[in-house]
């Protein structure tokens, strides 16, 4: 709650791919109000006791035209006393380029909210601040960001700047590529490798919005635990060539996705069931006898995965604690992680157990209480794909 992750701003050409993938990326276009924001900006430059003049010296490569002045970032380090910085943060050179930047950073924190301030504890938001700011950034981008994190808690030493953290992500290689990829043409190989997948399970598609949609959506949350299935410290290699990633391969998201609309389809199928009058409605968990359930399947669900979902996300979504160091972690692959394997088993135990049984008196205990069990199971997806940003899918 309350945290924006700020990037360096993505492109404009990547921001339709972002859309299509379902990630809240900050605009980079900051509106009407980013050029007096980066004129708030020079008049801080102009008071800080950090900023001198550049001096063009003999024999010297001329300046770029953009250039204000330079900023001593290595001394306000020591005298803030700063942990985590590269030491060879020195002296920058600060160009309008670097404060639109900044600029756009700050409308990007405007745009931060918290619902329900009030009843969050102050001890989350020290110093009054609002929300924490998170870099994401590349390894070989971090020293750049570092400079622009000092350069913003310079000439805004407010309770925002103070609660700056980058999160690093480790490099993205393609092997053996013929020619440079981007993200777009990459999010297209993906899309098309989904679309011929499901072709070849289900048969020629209609070319419709509905299909669209699920294909789309199919492709997102393939390329999501492609990435994130990956520590973001540790390098992922993409194989472009291969495509199980967009099969039912028990490691893709399409799996994943694929099981969330079996229970969508089992859950339909019952209701239907009943407004025909074959089943009675399903009772309260509170009256259901719960000793029906004797597959090991079904107490390997309990214990395996509803227990234990609370600390899961936890785990996976909890933000350190503000400390002295700037870098953190995400643990985005024990999310991903932890879907592959419920999906697996609940796929394993879907294909051995008959849910929806003869319609007799005597075997509606043991169904409601599977299909009582089940429904956990779909919450704890739809719980999960969300903090992925991933909308289950009804039908496939």
């Amino acid at each position: 709650v309350g945290v924006r992750l700020v990037p360096a701003l993505a492109e404009e050409g990547s921001r339709e791919v972002l859309r299509r993938l379902r990630v809240d990326w900050p605009s980079g276009s900051g509106g009407s109000a980013l050029p007096d924001t980066v004129s708030a900006l020079k008049r801080a430059l102009g008071r800080s006791p950090c900023a001198a003049a550049c001096e063009q010296g003999p024999g010297t490569a001329a300046l770029p035209e953009d250039v204000i002045c330079k900023v001593h970032l290595k001394s306000f380090v020591e005298q803030q006393g700063l942990v985590g910085y590269d030491p060879n943060l020195d002296v920058l050179v600060v160009t309008e380029g670097k404060l639109r930047s900044l600029a756009e950073l700050q409308q990007a924190v405007l745009q931060c909210t918290v619902s329900n301030a009030a009843v969050l504890p102050a001890s989350c938001f020290p110093d009054g601040s609002c929300c924490s700011i998170v870099h994401v950034v590349s390894c070989e981008e971090e020293f750049q960001q570092q400079q622009l994190d000092l350069l913003w808690r310079i000439l805004d030493p407010g309770a925002h700047t103070a609660l700056q953290k980058h999160l690093v992500c480790g490099p993205v290689k393609v092997t053996n590529p013929s020619s440079p990829i981007g993200a777009d043409q990459y999010f297209q190989l993906r899309k098309h490798q989904m679309y011929k997948a499901s072709v070849m399970k289900y048969g020629e598609l209609a070319q419709d919005e509905a299909w669209t949609e699920v294909i789309d959506t199919l492709t997102a949350a393939a390329i999501r635990f492609e990435m994130l299935s990956t520590a973001h410290r540790s390098q992922i290699t993409l194989d472009l060539e291969d495509s199980s990633i967009s099969t039912k391969g028990t490691k893709s998201g399409a799996f994943v996705m694929y099981n969330c609309a079996r229970l969508a389809t089992l859950f339909d199928t019952y209701q239907r069931a009943v407004e025909r009058g074959t089943y009675p409605p399903l009772l309260p968990a509170s009256e259901l006898n719960f000793s029906c359930l004797r597959e090991e399947g079904e107490w390997l669900l309990l214990f395996n995965y509803l227990l234990p979902f609370p600390e899961v996300l936890q785990q996976a979504a909890q933000l350190p604690p503000p400390s002295k160091g700037i870098r953190i972690t995400a643990n985005t692959e024990i999310v991903c992680k932890f879907l592959i394997q419920l999906s697996m088993d609940f796929s394993s135990y879907y294909n051995r157990v008959h849910i929806l049984g003869e319609p007799l008196p005597h075997l509606f205990d043991q169904m409601f209480a599977r299909l009582r069990l089940l429904g956990a199971v779909r919450d704890v997806f739809h719980s999960a794909l969300a903090t992925l940003h991933l909308p289950p899918l009804s039908q496939i």
